[in-house]
């Protein structure tokens, strides 16, 4: 399973990040992403999941957002 932390950066940039990540992503594919902005935190899982992709949330906490992202 691929692992992309994006702690470091804000938001657009997780974002379109994400966006290339999911072109890239073939069926049975999980990845593993790591969000710390706010804005990210926000946007991020309602992107992928209205782009048709499973998102399951495996960490919330107060500094971070970790996202298991399926095809």
């Amino acid at each position: 399973m691929k692992i992309i932390d994006l702690t470091p950066y804000r938001c657009p940039y997780p974002l379109v990040q994400v966006k290339l990540l999911l072109k890239k992503m073939k069926i049975g594919d999980n990845v593993v992403v790591y969000l710390s902005d706010s804005g990210s935190r926000q946007d991020v899982p309602v992107f992928v999941k209205n782009m048709g992709f499973t998102v399951v949330v495996t960490e919330n906490t107060a500094t971070q957002l970790a996202l298991i992202i399926s095809k």
